[in-house]
């Protein structure tokens, strides 16, 4: 049976939280606290319970209205938490998140578990289920990444995981200790400095950043399972990662850095301080985050890949999105302004800043970069 998460039941949130902060497949983006973060959309839960009324299975789904139709997107981002073979949950979850539907006017659900591109019986139980599915997804297609690069802790020490590492990277996270560069878990008042790395970031690799106030609320909203990063040299900061740490994973969610100083070597060290994180809280993974276009070498995104391998863990290729859609007029019509907002994402960045001192037009961007 399957019921609508109340958020101000304050027991009932706690036990969501609970079952889905401890589930294998759980994941910070399906935490309640998620929410106070995409302050921009809405946002359901749906539990769905066994015959003795024990959670076996959740999914936050976050809603975003499209005014001008009267419609809107829903989606279960890395949702939904179960087991992926058990159909009978899978069921319920889906007929709770078909209210939910019906109640904000869903044009389209988009979920993507954690399942692998491997994972064949999952992916076809999905497809019974009435999901489109696309196979091998291009990348920068799907909203989340598809490639990742994972490192499996699997009990191990940090020395033990230390000594596993390219001898290159041993050498270069020893350099920054030596050096003198400070890696600290820092409050809110350092978000200037990593803000400031990230616009230099942003402009020098060719991206649109978030808002200051987006890293604010996933401090805020996400609390002990949420750090802020950041290497310092000599008073000037270097390096800073935003790191979440939830359901058994460390991910390493957001990164920037500058120019300076890097024969110092402060990347390395950021690294290896957010897993020993990972270590001390006995998580199962430490996850890099996206890798697309790792194949290629000859892409410009190729030196994110390769810096990561360096620490030897592993490519975790994702099954991808899959899409159930339900009026496919609006669906083409939303895609369509999405087609044309990964356009401009994707083509001068410093342009974008210029435009975005037009308040009409910023308005128009960070509304299409959100849908997408």
């Amino acid at each position: 049976m399957n019921e609508i998460l109340n958020k101000k039941d304050i027991r009932s949130v706690k036990e969501y939280e609970e079952f889905v902060s401890h589930h294998k497949n759980g994941n910070f983006m399906q935490s309640v606290e998620w929410t106070g973060v995409k302050k921009d959309w809405d946002s359901e839960a749906v539990i769905s319970r066994d015959s003795n009324g024990k959670i076996r299975g959740t999914a936050l789904v976050l809603i975003r209205k499209i005014p001008f139709l009267r419609c809107s997107f829903l989606y279960s981002p890395h949702g939904p938490v179960c087991d992926y073979n058990d159909i009978e949950t899978l069921k319920d979850i889906f007929e709770g998140i078909e209210i939910i539907r019906k109640k904000y006017k869903g044009y389209e659900l988009i979920v993507d578990p954690c399942i692998t591109e491997n994972d064949r019986e999952e992916i076809g139980i999905l497809k019974s289920l009435g999901f489109g599915f696309t196979e091998n997804a291009p990348e920068l297609t799907t909203i989340q990444a598809r490639n990742n690069y994972i490192l499996r802790i699997n009990s191990r020490t940090q020395d033990e995981i230390f000594q596993s590492f390219h001898k290159k990277w041993r050498y270069n996270i020893r350099v920054a200790s030596r050096k003198g560069v400070e890696c600290r878990v820092c409050g809110t008042e350092c978000l200037d400095d990593f803000y400031g790395l990230m616009e230099e970031t942003g402009k020098r690799d060719g991206f649109c950043i978030r808002s200051k106030e987006y890293f604010r609320r996933m401090m805020e909203n996400l609390g002990e399972h949420c750090r802020l990063y950041m290497c310092y040299y000599k008073g000037v900061p270097l390096s800073g990662a935003i790191a979440t740490q939830y359901a058994g994973k460390t991910c390493y969610v957001y990164g920037a850095s500058t120019a300076q100083y890097r024969n110092v070597m402060p990347n390395y060290l950021m690294q290896w301080t957010i897993i020993c994180w990972a270590v001390e809280n006995k998580c199962d993974i430490y996850d890099f985050q996206g890798i697309p276009f790792y194949k290629d070498e000859t892409h410009p995104n190729y030196g994110v890949y390769r810096f990561k391998r360096g620490f030897n863990g592993e490519v975790l290729t994702y099954a991808g999105e899959f899409v159930k859609c339900y009026n496919k007029f609006y669906s083409f019509l939303v895609r369509k302004a999405g087609n044309i907002a990964r356009k401009i994402f994707h083509i001068n960045p410093a342009r974008l800043l210029e435009l975005g001192k037009n308040s009409h037009i910023s308005l128009k961007i960070k509304y299409m970069k959100d849908v997408i």
